[in-house]
């Protein structure tokens, strides 16, 4: 499975929006800096994220981004569909053997990959930004310890 630039763009936002809204919306600025992602890409998907019911926004000086989903139930799958549209679906979805004549690979292979998708859309399904929230909190403190004099 290839995952998109914009997918992983939206993915770390979304990470960032977990562990640093407090009631106040992050600025796009703020999490760009943050993440190391191009401002300007980032206001692209934190769009698209808007438009599918994952994050709001809010205009003027306080403004910005807002997680419109608990972290606990959004997971990677939706923010990938939300992204990159609908990209697990069943190849033979409602057609029956009768109304397509399989070739060959399709006999032999469709089954496969169907599994294959069917793992694919419960591993992601599985994990949630809380959960990779907390991996990133433990990755900083890892690489920024606390010295106590």
């Amino acid at each position: 499975m290839k995952v998109s630039q914009r997918v992983t763009y939206g993915i770390m936002a979304a990470v960032d929006l977990a562990m640093n809204t407090k009631e106040v919306p992050v600025q796009a600025r703020a999490i760009a800096r943050r993440q190391a992602i191009p401002v300007r890409f980032l206001e692209q998907v934190l769009n698209a994220m808007k438009k599918a019911g994952l994050v709001d926004s809010l205009r003027g000086a306080q403004g910005g981004y807002m997680l419109m989903k608990e972290p606990s139930v959004l997971s990677v799958a939706d923010i990938l569909e939300a992204l990159d549209g609908p990209v697990f679906h069943r190849v033979f979805q409602g057609r029956s053997v009768l109304e397509k004549r399989l070739t060959k690979q399709e006999l032999l292979l469709g089954n496969i990959w169907e599994q294959v998708e069917q793992a694919e859309r419960e591993v992601l399904g599985g994990i949630t930004i809380e959960q990779l929230a907390g991996r990133q909190r433990a990755i900083e403190e890892q690489h920024n310890p606390m010295y106590h004099i």
